[in-house]
């Protein structure tokens, strides 16, 4: 491997003017259909404090389940958190639009939001550290980016660099 590694297209976003949104990451032809990276961005890059682990996995759970039993299951590739922990990457497949999927992420917010019980896939079988959750931390998370895409939801990264 070479001692000059390109630059990932992520790490060329400036992520001190990062705001919450649904942004695409990016876009990889795969043979046909397009796959599509979304950025479901919850929180501000290093000005606001990370998502707690224990919520950030919760969220990654009700958010999986919600989405495998969607209408748009067949189209659904991947959905997991950052490592940085401001929000989540939704892997999306024959979908190039932020816009497009606005109203499945809503929808799969407000199930955040609103669910009660036991949550999916939290037993010791099912998973890998399965005392790690925070429902009612996981709802103020949804709760507050519900406020955030709902009044005024960026869909583009305004902050790419130029090409100099």
């Amino acid at each position: 491997m070479s001692n000059k590694l390109k630059r990932i297209s992520s790490f060329s976003v400036d992520h001190t003017k990062l705001e919450p949104g649904i942004y695409v990451s990016r876009c990889d032809v795969v043979k046909t259909p397009i796959i599509t990276t979304f950025d479901l961005r919850l929180l501000r890059p290093n000005i606001e404090v990370p998502i707690e682990q224990n919520a950030l996995h919760t969220i990654e759970h009700l958010g999986a389940t919600f989405l495998r039993n969607s209408d748009k299951k067949d189209y659904v590739i991947y959905f997991g958190p950052m490592g940085c922990r401001t929000g989540f990457y939704l892997v999306f497949n024959d979908c190039t639009n932020a816009q497009e999927i606005r109203e499945l992420v809503i929808k799969m917010f407000e199930f955040i939001r609103d669910f009660k019980g036991e949550i999916p896939g939290a037993t010791p079988e099912e998973c890998g550290n399965y005392i790690d959750h925070d429902l009612a931390l996981a709802k103020t998370y949804a709760i507050d980016y519900l406020s955030e895409i709902t009044k005024n939801c960026k869909t583009e990264y305004d902050y790419l660099p130029s090409k100099n």
